[in-house]
């Protein structure tokens, strides 16, 4: 087979799944950038890149319980919200909001793969969506949903005098949130989201002599939004921009991608898009966000493989994996036995809050992944999750009975049941189409759940409508997330895959 070779066109998003807020930074000819996680452990995704393109998980920022403190009551799409990733003076400095516990916080490292500092609280800001930003005098600017800013000591989190409003974007406009604020030729440069961030999401930028203005808004506001259009990428906004070693702009942003019907059903969470950005007397100018990128100054390496399989090898999970607030280490490890995931229930279904799950982003519109799984005298299985309300799962226990269960907003229902042998069992779960009607409601997919021997013989047992599993439906910030969960005794998981499939 031929060796794919470097190209200058790629497509969008560079960072699929729920991966949103994003904010980048460039440190010479490499690229990092860091995204929202909300009630997930570890918190904070990082990133790096050669090329804006392809992207590779280094780490999470939050990575212990002293930096990231999510309560049992912590509730989905709380947490942590909107992170600010800026390199200065020779470090990384990360400002984000933990609206569960501890408000706003500093971190910061030599290497943005970590360790990442214990945090810096910074009481005195009073907003979420915390910018960083410093002038040639060395002072550091702090920006925050509203949009207001005051002047901050990255170093103690003290605020130096009182916080006040320098610009809000259009108004009336809803939501005037995640600013990033730039020095950038003669200019200094506001740049925020309005709108909210569901369909009528746009950036508006504002320009001024000082950090703290006063500002000019672009006369050209919104710089970008997809509100009122049919476009396949929506609620474009949330935008970082940065520039490459070649003099080029480009921003980062979040958008998604509805599928199905009216209203349109997204399902991944919101997802990381990149846009090139030139300027017009003074003004940024944002060109197409699109599933296509328009042809890119610069060779593209092609993206690497996907690595299908976690045999569990390691003795630490891979960064990719999540956890829901907590993930103690006396309750989820690969060293109890060896080769296996072991899982020790404490919460009693996925309808709890402190319920033992690891899991992984859905990235694909289509996927299949697949488990081995050994109940032993426990209960567990392979789940797609959004929340406490909305999840779909196949678990099998101790007596060898596998069961497909739905949890739809009040409803929880048995879908499906069958007796297989007891001991080792394969579980799995993939998309399918749409169910009927075809037609303005159709949703966006359907999610195929199988159970069968270790042996690799399997047998599909239930078919369940996606669009229950979506933003349109279950509200909040978050996207699907596939994962591997217990609910009695103790589960052990030998290996897991995780597929993208062609749309069907």
């Amino acid at each position: 087979m031929p060796t794919p070779q470097p190209s200058t066109v790629a497509t969008n998003p560079v960072i699929p799944g729920f991966h949103p807020d994003p904010s980048i930074c460039r440190v010479g000819e490499d690229y990092y950038l860091a995204c929202s996680s909300f009630e997930y452990f570890p918190g904070v995704p990082i990133f790096h890149s050669r090329d804006l393109v392809n992207w590779t998980q280094i780490g999470n920022v939050l990575d212990r319980p002293s930096q990231l403190r999510l309560p049992v009551e912590t509730s989905s799409s709380g947490g942590i919200y909107a992170p600010t990733l800026r390199h200065h003076d020779g470090r990384f400095w990360l400002m984000v909001t933990n609206v569960s516990g501890g408000g706003n916080l500093v971190v910061t490292a030599t290497d943005p793969a970590g360790p990442w500092s214990e945090p810096v609280h910074a009481p005195g800001v009073p907003g979420i969506d915390p910018d960083l930003a410093w002038d040639e005098k060395g002072n550091c600017w702090c920006t925050f949903a509203g949009v207001g800013q005051v002047r901050f000591n990255p170093y103690t989190g003290e605020t130096l005098g009182e916080p006040y409003r320098v610009w809000s974007g259009t108004p009336g406009a809803a939501a005037p949130e995640a600013p990033h604020l730039y020095r950038i030729g003669e200019y200094w440069y506001l740049m925020i989201a309005e709108g909210g961030t569901e369909r009528g999401h746009a950036v508006s930028i504002a320009r001024g002599p000082s950090p703290s203005g006063p500002f000019e808004p672009c006369p050209a506001n919104p710089i970008l939004t997809h509100r009122s259009t049919t476009k396949p990428v929506q609620n474009t906004g949330h935008a970082d921009l940065v520039q490459a070693p070649d003099g080029s702009w480009w921003m980062v942003l979040l958008g998604v991608r509805p599928q199905g019907g009216t209203p349109g059903w997204h399902v991944l969470g919101r997802e990381t898009f990149l846009a090139p950005v030139t300027w017009e007397d003074g003004w940024p100018v944002v060109g197409e966000v699109g599933l296509e990128l328009a042809e890119l100054p610069w060779q593209v390496s092609p993206p690497q493989p996907l690595a299908e399989r976690d045999d569990f090898d390691s003795a630490e999970l891979r960064p990719c994996w999540i956890s829901l607030r907590d993930r103690p280490a006396e309750l989820v490890g690969t060293k109890e036995r060896d080769g296996w995931l072991t899982l020790r229930a404490r919460g009693s279904s996925l309808d709890e809050p402190d319920v033992v799950f690891v899991g992984r982003r859905q990235q694909h519109l289509a996927f299949e992944a697949r488990t081995l799984i050994d109940p032993g005298t426990g209960t567990g299985g392979l789940a797609v999750r959004l929340d406490e309300r909305h999840h779909y799962a196949i678990e099998a226990d101790a007596d060898g009975r596998v069961r497909v269960t739905a949890r739809i907003g009040t409803v929880r229902s048995v879908v499906a049941e069958r007796a297989l042998p007891a001991g080792p069992l394969v579980l799995s779960v993939r998309t399918g189409p749409a169910p009927e009607p075809h037609d303005a409601r159709r949703g966006p997919d359907s999610l195929v759940f199988a159970a069968g021997t270790a042996d690799g013989t399997t047998s599909d047992l239930a078919s369940v409508d996606g669009r229950y599993l979506s933003t349109e439906v279950a509200g909040g910030f978050t996207g699907r997330v596939i994962g591997l969960y217990a609910t009695a005794g103790t589960v052990c998981f030998d290996w897991f895959d995780y597929e993208p499939l062609p749309r069907p």
